[in-house]
C-alpha cells in the first residue's frame, strides 16, 4: 500500500524532522530538486509562486532550472517571503532569473506554467489577486505543474472553490488526503510522490493497491469447491426497487466476485420478476406485505442457514419490517454483515448501540448523506472531513465504515485505506449495489473485513472503469459495471 496523510501529521512531521535533523533550508532545497527531477523540461518555463514555503519550493526550481541552462521566469503573487524562501529568492536573484509581480496580466507564450502559489496547509477560498492568477494558469494553455499540492484545493478533503489544474501535480514527502477524495479526480491528471526524508510522526493512512488486492484474492485451487468460497445471503427488494438487489446478485455471484453460492433472498411478489436473472443463484422468498419484506424468524433462520456473509439493504424499501429483520440478524448471528441502502436508513431509525452488542462483524457503506443520518453529524462537515467523521462513527459503533464518493475512506477507527480507484459513470443509480455484493462476496472467505471492504471498493472502480471505456461516462449504467467485474477480477489476478 502506498502511505497517505493528513495535513496535521505532514505539518508536524515536518516540523519534528527540523528540530531533530534536517534543517528546513534543505528540505526546501530537496523539494525543489525532486520537482525538477519530475518532469522533462522544455522551452520556457514560468514559475508562479505565493508568498509561503511553497514558493520556496519554486524559487530553489528555478535556480535548479537556471543552472541548466534552461529558459525560466519567475511570476511572484507579491514581493513577500518566508524567511526560508526569501534565501532562495536572493539566490534567484544573482543568477539573474527573471522575476516580476503579478499585475493581473494573462500568463502565455510558455511551455511549462508551474504552481508555487498555495501549499497544503491553504484553507478556504482564494481571493482577489490570487484568485486570478489562478484562473490565468488555468487559462494559459501550457503544461501545468504543481507543486506538492494544486493551489486551492484542500489537502485533507479534496474540495475547493477555485483550484488550479494540473497535467502533473508533485506530492512532497508523502501524499494527502486531498490528493485523492473530493474534487481531485477532476483537478489533477496525473501525480506522483517525491520523497525528502520526512517520516511521519504519526500512523499514516493507506492507498490500496492491485498487488494488495491480488494478495487478498489468492491464488485458487483445484482442490475445492462452492462451499470452499462461501454461501451468501442477499436480502433486499421491494415492488419499487426489484432492480436493485438483481445487481447486487450479478455482483456476487454470476459476475465471479467470489461467492461459492448466492442465496437471493426476496419478498414472494418479486419471485417472477427476478427468477429469469438467477443463473446460478438459488431464490429463497421471503414473506411480503404490500411488496416489501415481512419479517418471520423460522424463515430467516432458513435464509441463513449455513452462509458465511450477509448483505442486507439493496432494494428493502422502507415500509416492510427491516427493523425487526436487522435487529435479529445483529442480536442472533456472528457472521459478516454488509449493511448498505436502505439497511442504513432502518439502522439510522435504531439504537446505534446494537452495533457494539452486536457479533456481527458489521460493515456499512453509507455515501455522505446516509453517513450524516447515521452520525447526526452535518452533511457539510462530512465533506470537510471525510476521514475523521468515517474514523469517529467507526470508532463509536465498532463497525467498519465505508464512506463512498469520487475515492472511497475505508476504516475500522484504527487503520484507515483508501481506494481511488472509480470513475464519474459510476455516479448512477445501482452502483452502490453492486459495490455491496463484491464486499459480501469477499467476506464469505476472508476473515478481515476491512481488507474486503478495500478490495471490494477496488475492484469495484476497476470495474467501473473497464464499463466506461466501453461505453463512455455519460451513457454507462451500473448493470455495466456488474459486467465488467470478471475483467477486472482478471486483470488483478494476471
Amino acid at each position: 500500500m502506498i502511505q497517505v496523510t493528513s495535513v496535521e501529521n505532514m505539518r508536524k512531521s515536518d516540523e519534528f524532522t527540523i528540530k531533530s535533523s534536517t534543517p528546513a533550508k534543505e528540505l526546501m532545497y530537496r523539494a525543489g530538486k525532486g520537482i525538477f527531477e519530475s518532469h522533462s523540461w522544455q522551452g520556457k518555463t514560468l514559475i508562479a509562486c505565493g508568498t509561503g514555503n511553497n514558493a520556496g519550493d519554486g524559487y530553489v526550481l528555478a535556480s535548479l532550472l537556471s543552472d541548466g541552462g534552461y529558459d525560466v521566469s519567475l511570476l511572484l503573487l507579491e514581493e513577500r517571503f518566508s524567511v526560508d524562501g526569501e534565501y532562495y529568492f536572493n539566490i534567484c536573484k544573482e543568477k539573474k532569473v527573471p522575476w516580476s509581480v503579478y499585475n493581473s496580466e494573462k500568463i502565455e507564450d510558455y511551455n511549462t506554467v508551474v504552481d508555487c502559489v498555495f501549499g497544503t496547509g491553504f484553507k478556504g477560498e482564494p481571493r482577489g489577486k490570487a484568485k486570478e492568477l489562478i484562473e490565468a494558469i488555468n487559462e494559459s494553455g501550457a503544461f501545468v505543474l504543481s507543486a506538492d499540492i494544486n493551489s486551492g484545493l484542500n489537502g485533507d478533503s479534496g474540495l475547493g472553490v477555485k483550484c488550479v489544474k494540473s497535467d502533473l501535480t508533485v506530492s512532497i514527502g508523502t501524499y494527502k488526503c486531498g490528493h485523492f477524495l473530493g474534487m481531485a479526480k477532476d483537478l489533477i491528471k496525473e501525480k506522483q510522490n517525491i520523497d525528502i526524508g520526512i517520516n511521519l510522526i504519526e500512523s499514516p493512512y493507506s492507498l490500496i493497491e492491485k498487488k494488495d488486492v491480488k494478495e487478498l484474492l489468492g491464488k485458487r485451487q483445484s482442490y475445492s469447491n462452492k462451499g470452499t468460497y462461501g454461501y451468501i445471503a442477499l436480502i433486499g427488494g421491494c415492488t419499487e426497487y426489484s432492480g436493485a438487489v438483481k445487481l447486487a446478485n450479478l455482483a456476487a455471484s454470476a459476475m465471479r466476485a467470489g461467492a461459492g453460492v448466492t442465496k437471493l433472498c426476496v419478498p414472494k411478489s418479486l419471485v417472477a420478476s427476478v427468477s429469469p436473472y438467477l443463473l446460478e443463484s438459488t431464490l429463497c422468498p421471503l414473506s411480503d406485505r404490500e411488496g416489501s419484506v415481512e419479517f418471520r424468524e423460522n424463515e430467516i433462520q432458513g435464509a441463513l442457514n449455513g452462509v458465511k456473509a450477509i448483505g442486507v439493504g439493496m432494494g428493502l424499501g422502507q415500509r416492510g419490517d427491516n427493523q425487526a429483520l436487522l435487529s435479529y440478524i445483529l442480536n442472533n448471528y456472528s457472521l459478516p454483515i454488509v449493511i448498505d441502502a436502505d439497511g442504513l436508513n432502518t439502522l439510522a431509525k435504531m439504537d446505534m448501540s446494537i452495533l457494539k452488542s452486536t457479533k456481527c462483524k458489521a460493515i456499512l457503506t453509507p455515501h455522505p448523506k446516509e453517513l450524516e443520518r447515521l452520525s447526526d453529524v452535518p452533511l457539510e462537515k462530512i465533506l470537510e472531513s471525510p476521514v475523521e467523521c468515517a474514523v469517529n462513527f467507526a470508532r463509536k459503533t465498532g463497525a467498519v465504515v465505508l464512506l463512498k464518493g469520487a475515492a472511497t475512506v475505508i476504516t475500522d477507527g484504527e487503520r484507515v485505506i483508501l481506494s481511488d480507484t472509480g470513475c464519474a459513470g459510476m455516479a448512477t443509480a445501482g452502483s452502490g449495489d453492486v459495490l455491496s455484493g463484491i464486499i459480501t462476496a469477499l467476506c464469505a472467505s476472508h476473515s478481515d473485513t476491512l481488507m474486503c471492504a478495500a478490495a471490494g471498493a477496488y475492484i469495484n472502480g476497476l470495474a467501473g472503469e473497464l464499463a466506461s471505456w466501453e461505453f463512455g461516462d455519460i451513457s454507462m449504467v451500473a448493470s455495466d459495471t456488474a459486467r465488467s467485474i470478471a475483467k477486472a477480477v482478471n486483470l488483478i489476478t494476471k
